[in-house]
């Protein structure tokens, strides 16, 4: 059964990561979370290897949205260069963070971010195009914030990576599609650092490695790199108003479950 449940989630995450330019870790964690707890596994531990799968099942997410946007010229590959640079060094930074905060309380960190994810969605809030591309410093920094956060909440930092590529005038097919291209270091350097954080702790269950639980990053990965494509076609073809206020919706029933 569980098995069944890491197939579908990977298949809403990979159309998810497409059409948005999300990793779709903001509903991973949370459905892993829920599923890791039905298991018995130890809630000092749960949550930390919850955002570790979901940021090593981006790693494949990624790779097929990347694929079906490059092919259309919408990656802006020097901003997701520069911002790289500042993506790798967050990452670890947030995966450290992440481990020093007790797995109730990342919880509820998670559950906050969801709700303010969840509101921005539905309101279709977006900062205006006030500014223009920033200079290399200044991606790279903008890299550095968005890969602490995003190995905190588990993502691939499209949440945070679109609103910010759009403040800085990117068109919006364009910033989605960097954004996804971005996911893919921010999935590696997360990843990366919650295995090794992870590595020898004695609550972990069988088959993890480090914070990655392999059955679930198996499940999730299949069918997540085979819908990633079919998300980022639609995303030039559609306007996902709609499907954005529903999956709004979604968000903000897990983050208020979280909390309560």
């Amino acid at each position: 059964m569980e098995y069944a449940l890491y197939l579908a989630l990977g298949a809403c995450a990979g159309v998810l990561a497409g059409l948005f330019g999300v990793g779709g870790g903001i509903i991973i964690v949370p459905v892993l979370v829920f599923s890791f707890g039905l298991q018995g596994f130890s809630p000092d531990v749960l949550t930390h290897l919850a955002v570790g799968t979901s940021l090593a099942t981006i790693v494949f997410t990624s790779l097929n949205a990347i694929r079906e946007h490059h092919k259309r010229g919408a990656v802006r590959w020097p901003i997701f260069a520069w911002m790289t640079l500042g993506i790798v060094l967050g990452g670890a930074l947030g995966a450290k963070t992440a481990s020093l905060i007790q797995g109730p309380h990342l919880q509820k960190i998670i559950g906050v971010f969801a709700l303010l994810v969840s509101v921005q969605m539905f309101l279709d809030l977006k900062p205006k195009a006030s500014r223009g591309v920033p200079g290399k410093a200044g991606l790279t920094a903008g890299g550095v914030v968005i890969g602490w956060a995003s190995a905190i909440f588990g993502i691939g930092g499209g949440s945070l990576t679109v609103p910010y590529l759009s403040w800085r005038s990117v068109p919006m097919q364009q910033a989605v599609a960097t954004s996804s291209a971005c996911g893919l270091p921010i999935a590696l350097s997360g990843a990366a650092s919650f295995i090794i954080l992870g590595w020898q702790d004695p609550l972990l269950p069988a088959h993890s490695f480090g914070f990655v639980y392999l059955p679930a990053l198996v499940g999730i990965a299949i069918t997540s790199m085979l819908c990633a494509r079919y998300g980022a076609r639609l995303a030039h073809r559609l306007s996902p108003r709609l499907l954005k206020r529903l999956f709004a919706l979604l968000l903000f029933s897990v983050g208020l479950s979280f909390l309560l």
